[in-house]
């Protein structure tokens, strides 16, 4: 940043304003409506769609770890989708849906789903066998089974998955904005390049950077969070 402030000021580049320039038009477009509509638009889509593929990817990946059966039957066609690149995903559904929003929510969803659900998947399958056999014994109740017992012992995969699908959505949810979109920061972004507004997209480049920044530091707070005692017993561990 110290280098982008100090070197550039001179150029005569159109492609590369001074950062000085950029600073000054996203104050500006900072004060328009619409362009905070953008900015909403981008943080909405975002965190509704992290929030289902998180929901929906710990509540599959635990029913697949637990019944083998449909794990066996599922989980090849799983791999395969998987496989595929998630932003050659919004095609497809822009194709079938259409350009709404829920277009981009569901892809955005879709592609955030999988690192997830493998996740909750190898960390129910990697819990101690010796725990569920404790769980048993005491007769604990199914749901009781799964709240106090294997999901915290899977916490630490799952959450490592669940950052991988924060990235993705990330990464999906501008690819949508890009793609026949007229709302949130891709689009705004892609439309300043298309009309040669070089300090405005350099302006909304810089927006998505500190939101993709501040998503990915909150996540790591509220995982150190909720696995405290996690990463209380690796210290431990390493110390002993």
């Amino acid at each position: 940043v110290a280098l982008w402030w100090v070197v550039p000021p001179g150029s005569t580049n159109t492609f590369f304003p001074p950062l000085q320039t950029i600073l000054e038009r996203l104050v500006a477009l900072v004060q328009t409506p619409a362009f905070l509509i953008n900015v909403g638009s981008s943080l909405g889509n975002l965190l509704v769609s992290f929030v289902l593929a998180g929901v929906l990817g710990i509540v599959l990946g635990v029913l697949l770890g637990l019944v083998k059966p449909l794990s066996w039957f599922v989980e090849p066609t799983l791999h395969f989708f998987r496989a595929i690149p998630p932003v050659a995903l919004v095609p497809i559904f822009v194709s079938i849906i259409g350009f709404g929003n829920e277009t981009r929510i569901l892809s955005i969803t879709i592609a955030a789903l999988f690192p997830t659900l493998i996740a909750a998947l190898d960390g129910v399958r990697s819990v101690d066998p010796t725990l569920l056999m404790v769980t048993r014994a005491y007769r604990l109740p199914r749901v009781t089974r799964v709240m106090r017992a294997i999901l915290p012992a899977a916490g630490p995969r799952i959450f490592s998955g669940l950052e991988v699908s924060l990235l993705t959505a990330f990464i999906v949810m501008i690819a949508s904005e890009m793609l026949g979109s007229s709302t949130g920061l891709g689009a705004g972004t892609l439309l300043a390049q298309q009309s040669f507004m070089i300090a405005d997209m350099w302006a909304g480049i810089l927006v998505l950077g500190i939101i993709g920044y501040a998503s990915s530091t909150l996540f790591g707070l509220f995982r150190r969070y909720v696995l405290r005692w996690y990463i209380a017993s690796q210290e431990l561990e390493k110390q002993s």
